[in-house]
């Protein structure tokens, strides 16, 4: 069974990247383009893993960490940050709640994004 991946981007052109590349990869790839989108797809889809966007509309990524901290299932499901910063003070700030890397949009490429997903939950 794919693993399932919760991508939750407000970029058109990054999650239709990542999508592309995390499905020809094998994962099964849900997207929610806000963090309340997020959260809501997080309790359905259940997935193995998220990739985390910081600045969204609504509720950003620091938020939805902060709720998935209120919940045990939510909790567990590890989290990679991909934002347009690399700012220290935000790096220690996601490392709190419980991101477990961090992808800088623009120095990233795609495949760097594979690595760390398999490093995180395999193929």
């Amino acid at each position: 069974m794919a693993k399932k991946i919760l991508l939750i981007e407000d970029e058109q052109i990054m999650f239709d990247l990542l999508q592309k590349k995390l499905s020809g990869e094998g994962y099964e790839v849900s997207i929610a383009k806000d963090g309340e989108e997020g959260l809501r797809a997080m309790r359905e889809v259940k997935p193995d893993l998220i990739l985390l966007d910081i600045v969204m509309p609504k509720i950003g990524g620091f938020e939805v960490m902060e709720e998935m901290q209120k919940e045990p299932e939510l909790k567990k499901i590890p989290i990679i940050v991909i934002s347009n910063s690399g700012q220290p003070v935000e790096l220690d700030r996601a490392q709190k709640f419980g991101a477990r890397d961090w992808l800088i949009k623009t120095e990233f490429d795609p495949q760097e994004v594979i690595d760390k997903v398999v490093k995180q939950i395999g193929k």
